[in-house]
């Protein structure tokens, strides 16, 4: 078995800190909800149900789009251009000003925020047919490991300030974008 190569830690990293950026807001999204739309928990959670929707048909409709982009003009400008939109994504939150500020936020990020399919793409270009199913497996290995992991720590910096889970997730989302324009040169 060899050492993995530095785009494969990567790929692994950004699914990691992508599932880690998304369960670490969890907690603290009906708070910002509430905060933001001035009503109570029932109202926050019918408005964040329909996020959510919002949510998966724009990824369902453009997750295809940004796959194609990757195979079009290279895997590397596509993933970090969508790890930029996380990034920002998750920075805009964290400022959210108004409801309809979040609403036009998180639609424009998820257009161009689907890092997972070219992320997964990066994977199936450079390993071997004999490492791809070992690769594919450490990524559903990393995305579960931060989906368990991020609302924990979202729930612990919810109670210093329901905002500061936004900013460690962007903070996150940078650090990782920062890590790509590194490791895929």
């Amino acid at each position: 078995k060899q050492p993995l190569a530095p785009a494969v830690k990567f790929v692994l990293a950004t699914m990691l800190i992508n599932s880690i950026g998304f369960g670490i807001i969890i907690p603290s999204f009906p708070q910002l909800l509430m905060s933001l739309g001035h009503t109570d928990i029932s109202h926050a959670t019918a408005i964040g149900g329909s996020l959510s929707l919002i949510y998966a048909l724009f990824q369902f409709v453009f997750g295809p789009v940004v796959g194609n982009l990757s195979d079009r003009f290279g895997r590397r400008p596509v993933l970090l251009l969508s790890l930029g939109a996380f990034a920002l994504d998750f920075v805009a939150m964290a400022f959210a000003p108004t409801l309809a500020w979040l609403i036009v936020v998180r639609a424009i990020a998820v257009i161009f925020g689907a890092p997972n399919g070219p992320a997964q793409s990066v994977i199936a270009d450079i390993a071997a047919p004999d490492d791809r199913s070992r690769l594919f497996g450490y990524i559903s290995a990393a995305f579960g490991i931060g989906f368990v992991a991020g609302p924990a720590l979202g729930g612990l910096l919810a109670e210093v300030s329901f905002r500061l889970p936004f900013y460690a997730a962007g903070a996150l989302a940078v650090a990782n974008t920062v890590y790509g324009i590194v490791a895929l040169t």
